[in-house]
């Protein structure tokens, strides 16, 4: 399967995600986000809803949150480090690398990923990036990083009926972070860190001016 029939099926699996109400558990809640979590069906972990609303506009959100090189996720996301291009496939799917620093008060050392990423727009307005892991030449295992693998995973930007300075944003993580971490530390990272994820993407927003 290529780079681009795999990340189509990815965006496949976030609207299935996104639609089904049943089968998630809660597991953190804070003003910013209501964080769930379920059994994945793609590897031996948990994949992990994130369900909140932001004070900005579609626009001003996916400025903050657009998975580009130099663009502002990296200034605001605690989670990631660097965030490279590798290929362009097409306008809308490329290869990229991205690079996590330490976490878990250093049990969890630096980690690096490599996904096929796909934007994608909706009739409703919705936009969203969606990812999953792909080996690619110009970027075998590097030293001093654990290898990971995000299995399908991404964001969704929704418009809200009538409130057009608020969007609901939708994250979706299932990642295999390699290496022999104890689960137990695995399963507490998660909601923690994107309860974090979505108090730093308000802050983006709220300090970026109008577009």
């Amino acid at each position: 399967m290529d780079y681009e029939d795999k990340v189509r099926l990815v965006a496949d699996s976030l609207m299935s995600y996104r639609r089904e109400e049943t089968g998630w558990k809660v597991c953190k809640k804070s003003n910013d986000v209501i964080v769930s979590w379920r059994s994945s069906s793609e590897f031996p972990g948990n994949v992990y809803k994130g369900e909140g609303i932001v004070s900005g506009s579609p626009e001003k959100v996916w400025e903050c949150l657009k998975p580009v090189p130099n663009g502002l996720r990296v200034k605001w996301d605690s989670n990631v480090k660097k965030f490279e291009l590798l290929e362009q496939i097409t306008k809308d799917i490329s290869v990229c690398r991205t690079v996590t620093p330490s976490a878990a008060l250093g049990i969890i050392a630096p980690r690096d990923f490599v996904d096929v990423v796909l934007v994608k727009q909706y009739e409703d307005g919705a936009i969203s990036s969606n990812a999953t892991n792909v080996t690619h030449p110009a970027c075998p295992p590097q030293p001093g990083y654990v290898r990971g693998f995000n299995h399908p995973c991404g964001c969704i930007c929704v418009p809200i009926s009538g409130e057009p300075n608020k969007t609901q944003v939708l994250s979706f993580f299932q990642t295999d972070l390699g290496g022999l971490l104890p689960r137990s530390v695995v399963d507490a990272f998660f909601p923690s860190s994107m309860a974090e994820f979505y108090s730093n993407l308000a802050k983006s927003v709220k300090s970026l001016r109008d577009l």
